[in-house]
């Protein structure tokens, strides 16, 4: 009876550790915010401030999970409470995520972006922070003058002759390959290359395709003597770059939303061309870019 009883104590207290140990990990984890990336540079750099806007003026610690993959494994990370927060695109998350049919108008897009994703998912969409990284058809500086390209639609008359080098997302998406070719009567000798985006500046650069979808704001366009071409058809809709945060982080942290808010609107195109470019071409640290430019424009 006594060593029942003996053993029932143990195994008692043994319980009482485990579930003050379960206890401490779910308060540590509500005391910290975890900041996901998508797998690019632009995502990491965006992660990158995001982290260190929240430290500085929340006062929270953050965990950073960068280069998680594509669209659908960082949504399926926020949905699954896995990041707390990461930098999404309206019309990614329009057309990819809520599979509506792509529309130009950036107004629109946000907003349903705003509405659908708080009713479907608990999650809220922070304001814009500034640009627009739309796709971007890529061609060589030389090709565009020898052959007159300045609209995607010039290429209708190359397509048969030339090589398409194109990320495995951008195959997939409702607003990628498909309807870009459909729009533009796009028809290649042989079905487009799939590669990691990161690879298509090099492949086109060193002539192993002639034609890439890269994003607007890469520095690696103006570095590697590249071209984008002109939109003509309007077939791409906006992509503006916003946090996309839980709701239940927002209601038990409110400073988190507040300092997200101090970045809206703070990054043009060209700026992010600029901070991507130190990270590519010139291979800086992205939280020393980070850093810097959140001390030269929100000290």
């Amino acid at each position: 009876m006594t060593g029942g009883g003996g053993r029932w104590r143990a195994v008692r207290g043994g319980a009482w550790v485990v579930a003050a140990a379960l206890l401490l990990a779910g308060c540590a984890h509500r005391d910290r915010i975890v900041v996901g990336s998508k797998n690019f540079t632009e995502s990491d750099l965006l992660g990158e401030i995001v982290a260190q806007q929240i430290e500085r003026r929340a006062g929270l610690p953050v965990e950073r999970r960068f280069h998680l993959g594509g669209t659908f494994v960082c949504h399926h990370a926020i949905t699954a409470g896995q990041i707390d927060l990461y930098v999404e695109y309206t019309g990614t998350a329009y057309t990819a995520v809520l599979k509506h049919v792509p529309v130009a108008v950036p107004d629109s897009v946000y907003r349903s972006v705003v509405r659908d994703y708080l009713q479907r998912f608990g999650l809220v969409w922070g304001k814009p922070l500034g640009f627009n990284n739309t796709f971007a058809i890529t061609v060589r500086r030389r090709d565009a003058a020898r052959d007159g390209l300045r609209r995607i639609s010039d290429l209708a008359r190359l397509a048969p002759r030339w090589r398409a080098g194109f990320g495995y997302e951008f195959l997939e998406r409702a607003d990628g390959f498909r309807g870009l070719a459909a729009t533009y009567g796009l028809r290649f000798a042989s079905p487009p290359i799939a590669m990691d985006l990161g690879l298509t500046y090099r492949a086109l650069a060193q002539g192993k395709v002639d034609v890439i979808a890269g994003n607007s704001t890469d520095g690696q366009i103006q570095a590697l003597d590249l071209v984008v071409l002109e939109d003509d058809r309007h077939y791409f809709p906006p992509y503006e770059a916003a946090p996309v945060i839980r709701q239940a982080t927002l209601a038990r942290h409110s400073g988190v939303g507040a300092a997200l808010e101090e970045l809206a609107g703070r990054i043009s195109d060209s700026e992010m061309r600029r901070l991507n470019a130190r990270a590519d071409v010139a291979h800086e640290d992205i939280a020393t870019i980070a850093r810097d430019w959140l001390k030269i424009n929100l000290p």
